[in-house]
């Protein structure tokens, strides 16, 4: 892992740049310090030394243990780095194991793929998407990228896109959805707008109509648990092939949802943007509804 030190970083010792800005703990700094596993500008420093702007520091992080089992799952990597990966998630896949998905997950492609380039580390999802829905997923490689990641999110600072096919004629060409979802009912998987839900923001505009069908590009300013899917239905829209919320039409066997765009910053705070192209079964549906 390399970490980049910026101006306002200067002037810190190595030692609080390791356990203030790429967040160690005070047990794997002592691990890192004994295995010599640090270096600035490729060269063993002091953990007391005092950094300056451009100063390189490589960190060769330890082995951590791979829990999924490989399998020889495909993976499309749309970006990778010491790192993160990003990845173009094909639908009908659970993102990781569960009691009712032991295997053939997202989870166990990865294992294969890591094993593959003879690498070895810890596989941390850091957004989910549902089993049925395709697109862009990160995955972090330790866990200074996934505070990183977190942090961003926290923040609201990734910026997540998706395109949704839907019934009808959205007529605004843009618009904003603000309403709370929760769960129907205690047990229940389906969420619904309610007054005791959590603030839920979902922006939409138009990419392109059909007839009796719409391409919304969505933005998502929260992240809850199914809230396109929620929002759209609110909004007398659903989604084209959720069948969980509604539509009835077999255009598509799975909701025609897809993450198609993310953008967010890497360890040195370099944006990272990332388009994932739309999965055959989509684009031939929207090839399907232009000549119609």
């Amino acid at each position: 892992m390399k970490y980049k030190i910026i101006e306002e970083k200067s002037s810190m010792i190595l030692i609080d740049i390791l356990r203030n800005e790429m967040t160690f703990s005070s047990r794997l700094i002592r691990l890192l310090k004994r295995e010599k596993r640090v270096q600035v500008n490729g060269h063993p420093l002091s953990f007391n030394a005092t950094l300056r702007i451009g100063d390189l520091i490589t960190v060769d992080m330890p082995k951590e243990e791979n829990i999924f089992e490989p399998e020889d799952i495909p993976v499309e990597v749309l970006y990778e780095d010491d790192a993160f990966i990003v990845v173009n998630k094909q639908p009908f896949l659970v993102v990781h194991p569960t009691k009712g998905h032991p295997t053939g997950t997202l989870a166990n492609g990865l294992a294969n793929y890591m094993i593959s380039r003879d690498e070895l580390y810890k596989i941390r999802f850091a957004n989910r998407l549902d089993r049925d829905t395709s697109g862009a997923m990160i995955i972090c490689k330790n866990a200074f990228a996934q505070k990183k990641i977190s942090d961003q999110m926290n923040d609201n600072s990734i910026n997540k896109q998706y395109y949704a096919l839907v019934h009808g004629n959205v007529e605004k060409d843009a618009g904003t959805i603000d309403a709370p979802i929760d769960r129907e009912f205690d047990d229940s998987i389906i969420r619904v707008v309610t007054e005791d839900g959590m603030r839920s923001v979902t922006h939409y505009e138009v990419v392109e109509r059909f007839d009796g069908y719409t391409l919304l590009l969505i933005t998502l300013e929260t992240g809850r648990t199914h809230q396109i899917r929620v929002h759209l239905k609110h909004l007398g829209h659903i989604i084209v092939g959720d069948e969980l919320y509604g539509s009835n039409h077999q255009l598509i066997n799975r909701q025609a949802l897809h993450a198609i765009h993310l953008d967010f910053k890497d360890i040195n705070d370099n944006p990272i943007e990332i388009n994932a192209p739309l999965l055959e079964d989509m684009s031939s549906l929207l090839e399907r509804l232009r000549k119609s």
